[in-house]
């Protein structure tokens, strides 16, 4: 397999503050990425950029060979719905009902008559064990219900990468570890390029093929998972382990 998404030497400074320090990145193909790091190290950031919602100061990013910035508007669109994104809360519209959330993106991007969008939306939702929540409203159901909500939302265009903005936060190790085996067993069902940003160790544990580690702006480690986790580097080690010695403080 060959990278679906390239980051090649991307700056990007707030304010005078740098978030992004020359970051070199290849994400393969048809597996699944997690990307840690400490807060504040720009993960979120990255992912602004792969979606053009950010522009980098300097340096490139190409999704499947094709240079992001220099995409115009129409280029943008159309790329953007090969995208499913799933962001921290769900991001749900909650003037909808889960059902009509989850269908929005056929009903936007695509001509599909409703027999149809139904039938994908209501597949969707089966894979994610939302059948009979359909007709809900986001504030009836609860954090890890409405995850999986917009997840299925994620699904519905098919797409070739799926963006997870740390999809387990604020969920308790159970939601977490059922929304884990939920994205490998969507992912085994449907493949494609999954890349998560997360804080959670045992989420990159359980769910990747590969494993980043972004720090101070740059990806200080890329490698498969068993090769991240028996790594011998300083940095590595003590941010894997949960260890207060190390390079990294609190700062």
């Amino acid at each position: 397999m060959g990278a679906a998404i390239e980051i090649e030497d991307v700056h990007k400074a707030f304010n005078g503050q740098v978030v992004l320090d020359g970051l070199n990145v290849n994400f393969e193909e048809d597996g699944i990425t997690t990307v840690l790091g400490p807060s504040g190290t720009g993960k979120s950031v990255l992912l602004k950029h792969i979606v053009a919602l950010l522009y980098p100061d300097r340096g490139d990013i190409r999704v499947f060979g094709r240079s992001v910035p220099q995409m115009n508007e129409d280029e943008l669109f159309s790329m953007r719905e090969s995208f499913g994104v799933l962001f921290q809360d769900g991001a749900l519209f909650g003037s909808m009902d889960v059902y009509a959330n989850v269908a929005f993106p056929l009903r936007k991007h695509t001509k599909l008559p409703e027999d149809e969008i139904r039938a994908i939306a209501m597949q969707r939702l089966g894979e994610v064990g939302l059948e009979g929540a359909e007709h809900k409203m986001p504030n009836e159901i609860s954090g890890g219900m409405r995850k999986r909500a917009g997840f299925a939302r994620a699904l519905v265009l098919n797409p070739r990468i799926v963006l997870f903005d740390e999809p387990d936060s604020g969920l308790d190790p159970v939601r977490v570890s059922l929304l884990n085996d939920l994205i490998l067993d969507v992912h085994r069902q449907h493949g494609g390029t999954y890349l998560v940003v997360t804080h959670n160790v045992e989420t990159a544990r359980r769910i990747s093929d590969h494993v980043g580690l972004l720090w101070q702006g740059k990806m200080v480690h890329y490698a498969p998972r068993d090769e991240a986790f028996s790594s011998s580097d300083p940095f590595v080690r003590q941010f894997l382990a949960g260890d207060s010695a190390g390079p990294l403080g609190m700062d």
